[in-house]
This record gives structure tokens, sequence and C-alpha cells, in this order.
């Protein structure tokens, strides 16, 4: 890592993925909170100003972190199963990253417009991502928000009950760190 260049990891902010359920069983289906807990993101100054970031996740990180609706509370071996839907949804052994590479970042009234390319499940899409950058003093909090149509990335969402429960196509996204300005 160079003075023009820092990273932020997962022991720095949390990726997380929200899911919701759709179709005529979708009272007995969970929403979900999924973690990604491997991941890095790196941004490259010129002049002091982002003129590059990519992210970079690792998508066998994935991890159930809880489950709010169904019939009952998501047990353990429920999460597990859920777990494995999701990396066979994402087809995890043949696509194992999600990648994020903006070369185009103009600043906005709270932080800057990131627009590049997504790749998830081997699909590149161009995608815009608005970043807060909040200041606190020592250190920067990034946060941002978007929500991703699985199908426009060629995945199938998961369901079940012959379609009667699936996972809505649109899942959100939010991305929280905490950055130190020293370094």
């Amino acid at each position: 890592m160079t003075a023009n260049e820092w990273s932020v990891d997962a022991s720095e902010g949390e990726l997380l993925v929200k899911t919701g359920v759709t179709g005529r069983a979708a009272k007995m289906g969970h929403r979900l909170t999924i973690a990604m807990t491997e991941w890095q993101a790196t941004v490259r100054w010129s002049g002091g100003e982002p003129v590059e970031a990519e992210v970079i996740v690792d998508v066998n990180s994935l991890q159930v972190r809880k489950g709010e609706g169904g019939v009952k509370g998501l047990s353990a071996p429920e999460k597990a199963l859920a777990r494995s839907n999701a990396l066979n949804s994402l087809d995890a052994k043949r696509f194992p990253q999600i990648r994020f590479h903006a070369g185009d970042i103009d600043k906005s009234d709270d932080g800057y417009l990131m627009t590049g390319t997504l790749e998830i499940h081997g699909v590149s899409n161009e995608y815009a991502v608005n970043l807060r950058v909040d200041d606190l003093g020592d250190k920067w909090r990034l946060s941002c928000e978007a929500d991703i149509v699985q199908s426009d990335f060629d995945i199938k969402p998961y369901s079940m009950l012959m379609g009667s429960m699936k996972v809505v196509d649109t899942v959100s996204v939010s991305f929280t760190a905490t950055r130190s300005k020293e370094g």
C-alpha cells in the first residue's frame, strides 16, 4: 500500500445482504440478513481526491446472521441450509469472488458517486453507488446502500414448494466501515 492508496477490510467494517421472500407461501419463509465476512476495498488517490476504487468479496465467506419472519425462528441447521442454498445460487465454486471496480468517482454533497463495473456470478454490469462519507473527528465513516437485482447477473433466486415461496429477485446490500484519518 502506498501513500496514494489505502485499504479497508472486514476488520474495519461490515458488508451485509438482506433478502426478502415472495410467493403464496411467503409467510413460511425468513427474510435473511447475510454477512460477507471476508472483503477488501482499495482506494487510489490523486491530488487529495479518490480516482479509483475496487471492492473484492470472497463469496465463500457468506454467513447467515439472522432470519426474520417465518413460522418459527431460524435454527442453526436452517442457517446452514440457507447458506448452502445461497452458495449454490451464486455458484461459489465456479465464481468465488464478487468485484466492484469504480474508475469514475465524482464528489457529491455527502460523499462520492462511484460508477464502474460490478461482477457477480461471472456477469459484469455497469453500476453506480453513492458512498456517504462522515467526518467523525479522528476517523471517517464510509457507508452506502444499494439494491442488486439477482437476475441481472444470471442468478436464479432460490425457491421451494414449486415456487410458492422464493427469495425476492432484488436484494439490499449495505456497507459501513470506519477508517482512521492517520496513515
